[in-house]
């Protein structure tokens, strides 16, 4: 991204970029050359840079409870996390539809100072996967200038003007909690708006959570290789969602269900780990499932959480989930498997996945493929498919 895309997509802080042009100057540097998850060409440390080294930042440590609400907001010690929501959906037209809506803190160097000190650089990406089409929007901004940023309660991730906010039992969506009031008890993830927006494409719906958060690997300490790579890790998988999607042939009205990803670490890949697999599922009976297999020169590395109906999770051994890609695409040039079986004995699951749309392809700064997915077998329903470094 050159300094005259970056001018353009700040237009409202065009005042403040003249006031600073030194300042300016430095985040621009630090933007295309120091933050690693957003580096398409850092992949010599693992994918997306990854695997680099900690040096200095915090690192994730077993037997550290996760604490919540504290626990939804930023880390700025550490040097990577998301926010990063999926949501199927069905249209008042009876197409399926997917939703994406993510928001990624990278830091420069750990822990965070106000203003244009900040080391903190902010990426969202959105997008909504049809049947046929594939719409995406990307968005780049700096910490400590209001442009982007998060608070833990009430819940609010922002980046200029994307926002997934907490909202109280009666508030539309567009308000913000401060304006409506603070939410009437419950954790803040529980009830959220959800706004995006593209050159051919806006959403905004409304999230309520009908079930508990739910800690990912050993209570929140996820592990990702061999080596003993991890990060802290929950998710809220458990939303109804209900909203409208704005596309080139017109508005249509959604229902369906959401997972929402929370996650942080310093160095949550080892050095030859090249992508990632990762399927988060919607079982029909009520039940969910997390999966995903980190690739490297060898077998690879898989973990699984299987979510009981009520929330209740049982981590799964890695290597416990068996994932066989079935069938490929050619999709932006790269070929990439779309369909695959998810295998896992312990729980008596055997699916074959389906996509949406095989062409669900993230044409962002780092690419990747991203879109909903269907599912049989021993199982039914449907879920959510990324892969990276293909």
């Amino acid at each position: 991204m050159n300094a005259e895309i970056l001018w353009r997509a700040q237009a409202g802080h065009r005042r403040a970029w003249r006031a600073h042009g030194r300042a300016r100057s430095l985040v621009l540097a630090g933007l295309l050359a120091c933050a690693p998850l957003f580096s398409p060409a850092a992949h010599a440390q693992g994918f997306a840079g990854l695997g680099t080294t900690a040096e200095g930042f915090a690192v994730p440590q077993p037997g550290v409870a996760l604490s919540f609400p504290a626990d939804h907001g930023p880390h700025p010690d550490f040097r990577i996390e998301w926010w990063y929501l999926t949501a199927n959906l069905k249209g008042a037209d009876g197409k399926d539809y997917g939703v994406q809506w993510t928001l990624f803190r990278s830091a420069l160097q750990p822990g965070e100072r106000p203003g244009w000190e900040s080391p903190q650089v902010w990426l969202g990406h959105a997008a909504v996967t049809t049947p046929t089409a594939q719409h995406v929007a990307e968005r780049l901004a700096r910490g400590g200038i209001g442009q982007a940023g998060v608070t833990a309660s009430p819940f609010s991730a922002t980046i200029d003007d994307w926002a997934m906010r907490e909202r109280t039992s009666g508030q539309a969506s567009g308000q913000t909690g401060e304006q409506a009031g603070a939410a009437a008890g419950g954790d803040p993830l529980d009830r959220l708006t959800l706004s995006a927006s593209g050159k051919d494409f806006r959403y905004a719906l409304d999230l309520t959570a009908t079930g508990p958060l739910v800690p990912q690997g050993q209570n929140g300490y996820s592990v990702k290789s061999a080596a003993g790579q991890a990060s802290f890790y929950y998710s809220q998988p458990f939303y109804r969602v209900a909203g409208r999607l704005d596309l080139p042939e017109g508005p249509v009205a959604v229902t369906g269900e959401a997972w929402l990803d929370r996650e942080w670490s310093s160095q949550p890949l080892s050095a030859d780990q090249t992508g990632w697999d990762w399927f988060s599922l919607h079982f029909d009976g009520g039940e969910k499932l997390m999966g995903f297999r980190l690739r490297d020169k060898g077998a690879g590395y898989t973990s699984a959480t299987f979510i009981a109906a009520d929330g209740t999770p049982e981590p799964l051994p890695a290597g416990a989930l068996v994932l066989t890609p079935l069938e490929n695409a050619t999709v932006a040039g790269r070929r990439v498997p779309v369909g695959w079986r998810l295998q896992l004995p312990q729980k008596g699951i055997d699916i074959t996945t389906t996509a949406l749309n095989p062409e669900a392809w993230m044409a962002t700064r780092t690419p990747y493929w991203e879109g909903p997915i269907r599912f049989s077998g021993t199982r039914s329903g449907r879920g959510y498919l990324e892969m990276t470094g293909y």
